[in-house]
This record gives C-alpha cells, structure tokens and sequence, in this order.
C-alpha cells in the first residue's frame, strides 16, 4: 500500500504532519517512499444521521442505491455514518473503502404516529422488548419516535409523545442492559422532559428543548443533533398542515426562534454532533456539508461546527481521531473550512482506512 506524508493544519491535533502507513495513522516516517499530501486536515466527517439503508416505499431499497448513498457521503468528506433507522440492513454492503456505519436497526413507533413504511410500529406495552431486540439488530444503538403528530384531535391536533414515560423508562433501561444506546426523535418541549428522565442518550433534533433541558442533556452527557436543515424546513410543513391550525402554528414558531435556539445551545454548552437527516436524498440536499453550511447560517461558529462534525464528534461517538495506529480515515481541504464552510462540500481528497479517493464528482456543486 502506498504511503502518504500529510502536513499542514492539522485540526484536532497539535502536530503537523503525520503518515499514514498500511493504512494506518503513523508519526514515524516509513521507509520507502511517500505521496505528500497538504492542506487542511481533518479526521474524516462523521454524520451522526443519515439512512442509506431507509426506503420510503414497502420494498427494501436496492444494493446499488445503498452503494450510491455511501459513495456520494465519501464524495462529501464523510468516513463514519451513524444511521438512524432503516429497515435494510446495509452491514452485508460494507467493505472496502466505503464509509464506515454505525447502525441503528428500525425506527420504532406507535401505529398511525410516524411517517408511512419506515417503523416497526407496535403498542407501547411492547417497546421494551422489540427496543431489546432491536439492539441486538444494531452496532450499539437504537432509534425511537419520541413525538409526532396526533390527528386524533382534529384542528387541535398537535405534536404528542408516543409513549407513556415509564414504558420510555423500562424501554431505555433495557437497551441499556443490552450493551446498547437510544436516540430519540423529538420535536416537542414536552417529550424531552420524558427523553430525559429515561436517561436517553441521544437526542435527535431536539427543537423544543429550553436551557434547563440543555443544561440536564450536558450534565448527563447526552448527545445533541440538531439537524438545522431539516428545522429549516418546518414552515414547508406547516404549510401543508392546512387541516391542523394548532400544529401548524408549533412547527412555524420552533422554526422563527431557531437562531435563538442555536444561541442557547452555545451559551449552556453541551455534546453537539452534526447530521444531515438524509437518505435516498443525500446528493440533491447535499448532504453533511448542507448541514454544516445550515449550522453556520443559524449562528454556529464555524470552529464549532467543524469540530462536532469532526474530532470532538468522533470522540463522543467512541471513534478514533488522530491516535497512532488507529485506522488513516481523513478529509483534506485546499482551504480553510473555518474561514469559509462552504469548503466543505469539495474535500480535495478522502482517506479510508489510508486509501485515497478524489471522487468529489459524488460531491454537489456548490450553492
């Protein structure tokens, strides 16, 4: 395997250069010769959610779709994947050069209460057990529905927590006992007082959350995803929502104090990690760097956004970044992120596990 000299900003580390050799991360320079490679330097995106393995329709979603999906994240700078929720099991899929996956098994649901296809939908006496089995499906992780629309109550109708707290409870600790973790969807305020009691570890979203809810979530440790793209996109679904004044009205007002809400996750602290929230769409809404570009926008700085999107992200994952002998997995820019995030969405080269790809064609073009 050919070996490579990296140098220049190294971001998480306080070195300089380091090499990759047999596909590993080395600060001794190997023997024979090297490709030099410069610029700023990464250890390769983590998107914290994405589902290359969901479909939206009854059949599963083929292989090469999923092949499709991972190659345009690597085209984007991203090395690790952790999917949440799919009903293909893409781990048969994964190889060579492909982004790495953390995978989470199905979503889990009430009836009626989650978008068409996607869950294993079951009552709430059954969450504990189909969450447990659902952790034995997975790499360590498990993704519950915290909260969705009831329609239930006609023109009241409103964003309501599927689960009576204690089964959320029982349900988490069962997961827990299975050597695994919950990330949970949730919108609403109410929900994540819930979310928190149960002692999730994950909360994906998380829009209505206050400052005592930031607090309580960084003195647990527990990890938030705010998927700003897809916040973004409340007043379209409000816009749908014709038949639900009360629900329109919540998902219009989570979406006008969005910046403030991105304020106040800076101000409390806490354990960001960044996730496009795609699929089968992840070139047309370009994916992580869509997201970072989104973070940024909202008030994020851009150092922030990098490092959750990156080493620190990694880290609260349990992934490895710059450690010596861990596996090569890098993104390299020809300019600085941080000055400009919109660099992003054209890494000049990805490394995985030390093989180069400059296929930045599965990259979209720049916005």
């Amino acid at each position: 395997m050919t070996g490579y000299h990296l140098t220049g900003t190294l971001r998480g580390s306080e070195r300089s250069e380091v090499w990759i050799k047999d596909g590993l991360i080395s600060y001794c320079a190997p023997s024979g010769p090297v490709e030099q490679i410069t610029g700023w330097i990464y250890p390769g995106l983590l998107d914290a959610h994405t589902h290359p393995g969901l479909s939206r329709t009854p059949e599963q979603v083929c292989d090469a779709e999923v092949l499709r999906r991972l190659m345009v994240c690597r085209g984007l700078g991203v090395t690790h994947i952790r999917e949440m929720g799919a009903q293909r099991d893409v781990a048969p899929l994964l190889g060579s050069g492909l982004p790495k996956v953390l995978r989470a098994g199905q979503h889990l649901a009430r009836p009626m209460r989650y978008l068409r296809y996607l869950a294993v939908e079951l009552e709430p006496r059954d969450l504990p057990a189909e969450a447990e089995r659902q952790a034995r499906r997975g790499d360590g992780w498990v993704k519950i529905v915290g909260d969705w629309i009831d329609r239930s109550e006609g023109a009241d109708s409103d964003l309501r927590a599927l689960w009576p707290r204690n089964v959320l409870v029982d349900a988490v600790a069962a997961v827990h006992d299975a050597g695994a973790r919950v990330a949970v969807h949730t919108f609403a305020a109410r929900t994540v007082d819930d979310l928190l009691e149960a002692g999730v570890d994950s909360i994906e979203h998380g829009s209505g959350m206050v400052r005592d809810h930031f607090i309580e979530a960084r003195d647990q440790g527990i990890l938030v995803d705010p998927t700003l793209r897809q916040v973004a996109t409340f007043p379209d679904i409000a816009a749908r929502a014709t038949k639900y004044p009360v629900y329109k009205e919540h998902m219009l007002a989570m979406d006008a104090r969005r910046r403030d809400h991105v304020a106040l996750m800076l101000e409390v602290g806490g354990h960001f990690i960044m996730g496009s929230d795609t699929d089968g769409d992840v070139a047309e809404l370009g994916g992580l760097p869509r997201e970072l570009i989104c973070a940024v926008a909202d008030g994020m700085p851009a150092d922030v956004v990098m490092a959750a999107a990156s080493y620190d992200g990694r880290r609260r994952l349990g992934l490895p970044t710059w450690e010596e002998g861990a596996p090569a997995d890098f993104v390299v820019y020809d300019a600085d992120p941080e000055e400009d995030i919109a660099v992003t969405q054209q890494p000049s080269v990805v490394f995985i596990d030390g093989l180069p790809f400059r296929d930045t064609e599965a990259a979209v073009p720049r916005r």
